[in-house]
């Protein structure tokens, strides 16, 4: 499993919905999935991220590839580069027919490795619904603590995980 990195192009495409155009653009192959409109909004904020802050190119959101079946089987990243704080916050997603197959623990395990060779990453984050017992069961083992909750406009009540870069667990 590897994690790709997009072109600017493909989200500008994917938030428009021309799954045709981001296909042509993406150095992998994209199924409608991911321009579907449960992903919508996030193409669109990366979209626009990127036009206002490109140097979050190689932190945002990237596709989880299987090279093996050739497939795209979902996306993962983070929100952007770390903050003023260190911080940098985990998303991901992984199609419904892809589920429980080991992608979103490899993506993860792929991002925390990651957060943990950059210097400037000093506390990793993610933010997970309180219905979302899978993502809890993924995130704990690494040693995420919850440290609070928010109200998302697109995800409404998310309970907050923290754990500093140097305590991650393999």
């Amino acid at each position: 499993m590897r994690l790709v990195q997009l072109p600017a192009a493909v989200f500008t495409a994917l938030a428009a919905g021309d799954l045709a155009a981001a296909d042509e653009l993406s150095p992998v192959p994209l199924t409608a999935y991911f321009a579907g409109p449960d992903w919508a909004s996030v193409w669109r904020r990366r979209a626009a991220q990127l036009t206002t802050h490109p140097e979050d190119a190689g932190w945002i959101t990237r596709v989880i590839w299987d090279p093996t079946r050739r497939a795209a089987v979902g996306r993962a990243g983070f929100h952007g580069a770390p903050d003023r704080d260190g911080m940098v916050e985990i998303g991901y997603a992984v199609g419904p027919v892809w589920r429980r197959q080991g992608y979103a623990r490899a993506a993860f395990e792929q991002l925390l490795t990651r957060a943990r060779a950059e210097p400037a990453v000093r506390t990793v984050r993610v933010t997970i619904s309180p219905t979302n017992t899978a993502s809890r069961a993924l995130a704990l083992p690494y040693g995420f603590v919850p440290v609070g909750e928010q109200e998302d406009d697109e995800d409404g009540l998310e309970l907050v995980y923290e754990v500093a870069a140097d305590d991650l667990r393999a």
